[in-house]
């Protein structure tokens, strides 16, 4: 095998029969059938990390309220916005960093870490006794929780060729999840002294901080995640030379350098395919997470200014059943329909339909009784799942776009990215709804009304990006 072919698979370009690195992976690879085991993995991993970014969504109206920061009711969406974006601020600021050292040191070192930082961080904010220390808190735990690019990563790189669409299906899934169960563990579990005074006294640690069982809940979790994950096998790509032909002799040849040089020249930025998955991957992005944030606003929100006047614990149904809706879908169909059809067209297709979904929340809200019920919980299983449909597209799009040596960075770019969007999301959110509130009487699109169709707006703008020229996909 020539060094310069030894120099391409140290960086990453693809499988050298006769490399002894390469040998073992695609062995391992190989010997493996139906990964049960990655699987499970991967998905409990994503769960962590994702379970305390929206699980404050059904309660952070009456945690505000509670602070006594909001001087008209009103305003108390603004304010829950600030909480929570504060979260996606820290990960914009450190994704690429993560990627950086998942890609130096490995991908594990960077997912204990994330985990480990769920436990600490998340236990301090539901223990918070005003706004600036839930902001921070929720500032710290987006900083250190960095894994969600190198679980991409490790994803692709754990799961055999034929199951590639299932590994990042299982990356999207669990996010998809951990985004609507999260809230349905804080609405369930919120002021549990008021909920379930049978088992909580208002004496208790839990009648005292109102908002800390469930933010424990998910912490206890995050703990045994990281536990689990000190048993899983790093999947960084490190290869082993004979003698013979050692790394040194590689490195010190010239026709190799150049190689290598050519290489770490080649700037993912400049990577069209990638970058704009990436775009188009932040835009629905920006729309899931603000969408997220003003389901629950709008859900809790009395009947006069166009809510569904839903308790923490109303919402945390509708957002329970759309998890399971949204697991049956991703792990039964979504895989056939990406086979079948493509990443782009599937997330096509899903945008399409989320459009029109999100065009009926106007309605839903003039409905009452087993009625309202029916079409709130149709209505938030199928927007979950179209939604969650058009991040797994792009993901897969962002992982074919670049070498195994780059995921890890290429992921940071699109955590940061996303990161920053994510924080625009809820603060943005948090701001048109609290400013629709106050337009009830507006001759055009009133209340509620204005904050859907911007929604549409975000979302019909991330379909449109999905056709060529704006879209490049890699061809193999």
């Amino acid at each position: 095998m020539a060094e310069q072919e030894y120099t391409e698979c140290l960086l990453g370009f693809k499988y050298h029969e006769g490399c002894p690195g390469c040998e073992v992976d695609q062995m391992k690879r190989l010997r493996r059938g139906y990964p049960f085991w990655e699987l499970f993995s991967v998905w409990i991993i994503v769960l962590c990390s994702t379970l305390p970014i929206s699980s404050l969504f059904p309660f952070v109206y009456f945690m505000i309220d509670d602070f006594d920061i909001a001087k008209k009711e009103e305003d108390i969406g603004f304010y829950a916005g600030f909480v929570g974006c504060s979260f996606m601020v820290g990960r914009a600021l450190t994704s690429v960093i993560w990627g950086l050292v998942a890609d130096r040191y490995g991908r594990k070192p960077v997912i204990l870490i994330g985990t480990a930082s769920v436990v600490v961080f998340n236990t301090l904010f539901g223990l918070s006794l005003n706004f600036w220390m839930a902001v921070i808190t929720r500032f710290c735990l987006g900083s250190f929780n960095g894994l969600v690019g190198p679980i991409k990563a490790y994803a692709v790189e754990t799961f055999r060729d034929e199951y590639q669409g299932l590994a990042l299906s299982a990356v999207s899934t669990a996010w998809g999840i951990g985004l609507i169960i999260g809230p349905a563990i804080g609405g369930f579990l919120a002021q549990p002294a008021t909920q379930y005074p049978s088992l909580f006294s208002q004496d208790s640690i839990f009648g005292k901080f109102p908002y800390f069982l469930p933010c424990f809940v998910i912490s206890f979790f995050a703990f045994l995640v990281t536990i689990f994950s000190l048993w899983i096998p790093e999947t960084l790509h490190n290869h082993k030379f004979d003698d013979d032909q050692s790394f040194d002799a590689v490195k010190d040849d010239p026709e190799s350098n150049k190689v290598a040089e050519k290489n770490e020249k080649s700037s993912l930025l400049k990577n069209w395919p990638l970058m704009s998955s990436i775009i188009v991957y932040c835009i629905f992005s920006l729309h899931n997470m603000a969408y997220s944030e003003i389901f629950s606003l709008w859900a809790n929100s009395p009947r006069k200014f166009g809510g569904l006047a839903y308790t923490t614990a109303d919402v945390g149904s509708v957002l329970a059943i759309s998890g399971f809706g949204l697991l049956v879908f991703q792990l039964a169909l979504y895989s056939y329909a990406e086979r079948n059809l493509g990443p782009i067209i599937v997330t096509r297709i899903c945008g399409i339909l989320a459009l029109v979904v999100l065009s009926t929340y106007p309605l839903i809200a003039k409905l009452s009784g087993v009625a309202l019920t029916v079409a709130v919980n149709s209505a938030s299983v199928a927007k979950n799942v179209f939604s969650s449909s058009t991040i797994t597209g792009t993901f897969i799009l962002q992982n074919r776009a670049v070498r195994q040596d780059q995921r890890g960075a290429a992921n940071g770019i699109a955590m940061t990215a996303m990161s920053i969007c994510k924080a625009i999301g809820p603060a943005a959110a948090g701001i048109i709804f609290s400013w629709s509130e106050k337009r009830q009487d507006a001759s055009f699109l009133p209340g509620t009304q204005m904050v859907f169709f911007i929604l549409n707006v975000v979302l019909a703008l991330g379909v449109l990006m999905t056709f060529k020229p704006f879209l490049a996909e890699t061809q193999h």
